[in-house]
């Protein structure tokens, strides 16, 4: 019931992904007479693969999350959560209210063991391909094992994901010099150093979109900024494409001539393509997806837990993070 659009985005979407795959069953959490109207429209019905349960609340974009959390216990993101904890679901997809998802994912799920704070990754297009890139906005204070849980939590997900052995990890910096950046960044630095992980160091903003690394890590403040920032630049580059190709007679005609050279470069750094950031950390498969997500996108942040679900990417991660603290706890 969430993001901007709610259901009419949420329905086709669900619909869209269930066309490809047939073991696979979808729970629509919200208002149920809602919910079957959009699923009408569509020429649909509920079904064994394409449930509906019925929330009687919804949880607004601007809520405070500890109203959501203690107001809204059957709002359509609360309910979506506890299916995940019952066992009933195996992952949620939300595009509702960010902090009000972290607040009661973390509650009702917990973390991890090993695990003090969940984090957001997401997939970021680059040059080579994509990259992995957290936090990017659950925590805006951090310290140095924060950040090293984080790598660990990086790694392990863009492992499982994208079938890497030992995926590359650059810890977001002012410079690459070990002398650069604050007290926090050396300290976790000398963990990640230390650690069984593929670290290769310092990486700056412009080295995100260069794809010199699989994994990078930065506190939930910088990752924010680091992301708007580039969403921001985006709309300004496709701004003033728009603006000179439409200058003048010539350029219109120039313009269909770049026509097909646009649209191959526009699918290459969609949004839409890389809809889904994961809350990870918690004790089960949380997702969230852009407020302002539409079918495309929505159906991609689905497939993006249906992937970390048949990966098992908690329980990876746990695994992970025991092995290290074993070995600390050996030396």
């Amino acid at each position: 019931m969430g993001g901007d659009h709610g259901p009419s985005v949420v329905v086709p979407a669900a619909l869209s992904v269930l066309a490809g795959q047939a073991d696979l069953t979808l729970i629509l959490v919200g208002d149920q007479e809602v919910i079957a109207r959009e699923l009408t429209a569509y020429g649909a019905k509920a079904s064994d693969s394409l449930q509906i349960h019925h929330a009687s609340q919804r949880v607004e974009m601007h809520e405070p999350p500890s109203q959501a959390l203690r107001g809204k216990k059957d709002s359509s993101m609360r309910v979506a959560i506890d299916l995940v904890k019952s066992g009933r679901a195996q992952a949620c997809v939300s595009a509702g209210n960010t902090g009000a998802l972290m607040a009661t994912a973390r509650y009702v799920l917990k973390t991890l063991p090993g695990i003090d704070r969940p984090a957001i990754i997401s997939a970021l297009p680059t040059m080579t391909g994509h990259t992995h890139m957290l936090d990017l906005g659950a925590n805006v204070d951090s310290t140095a094992e924060h950040l090293f849980q984080f790598a660990v939590m990086g790694s392990v997900l863009t492992s499982a994901v994208d079938n890497i052995d030992r995926p590359k990890v650059g810890l977001l910096n002012i410079g690459e010099e070990e002398i650069k950046g604050n007290q926090v960044v050396k300290d976790a630095a000398s963990l990640l150093a230390a650690s069984d992980l593929h670290y290769v160091g310092f990486v700056e903003g412009d080295d995100i979109y260069k794809g010199a690394v699989d994994v990078v890590v930065c506190d939930g403040f910088v990752g924010n900024v680091a992301l708007k920032t580039s969403e921001g630049v985006a709309k300004m580059i496709g701004h003033y494409m728009k603006q000179e190709f439409s200058r003048s007679l010539f350029c219109k005609f120039a313009g269909l001539f770049a026509k097909p050279v646009l649209t191959g470069f526009r699918a290459k750094i969609d949004p839409r393509r890389y809809n889904g950031a994961s809350l990870v950390g918690l004790q089960g498969i949380v997702i969230k997806s852009h407020g302002g997500a539409d079918t495309f996108a929505f159906a991609n942040a689905i497939k993006e837990a249906v992937l970390e679900v048949k990966k098992d990417v908690p329980q990876r991660i746990s695994a992970q993070l025991e092995s290290f603290l074993l070995e600390r706890r050996a030396s």
